[in-house]
């Protein structure tokens, strides 16, 4: 995994029940850690393709967990 230049914010993020898939987990975990970013981003950094990205960040909003504004997505009640 490479991770971009910004660094990780000393956040503590509870990982919600209802999350199984790894890829999800890591994807919550990341934005739990950075904060708000656009999908491309997540792309590069974890190296998902988009069409895994864009998966995982549809079911995370459907569960409530991400919310996107202006492009980029974000934990719900960040």
């Amino acid at each position: 995994m490479k991770l971009s230049a910004d660094s990780p914010s000393a956040r503590n993020v509870s990982m919600p029940d209802d999350l199984e898939s790894p890829r999800a987990k890591l994807v919550y975990l990341y934005l739990g850690a950075y904060g708000s970013c656009p999908a491309d981003r997540l792309c590069t950094d974890l190296e998902l393709s988009k069409s895994t990205v864009l998966s995982i960040t549809g079911t995370l909003r459907k569960r409530g967990h991400l919310e996107r504004t202006d492009g980029k997505f974000e934990l719900a009640g960040a």
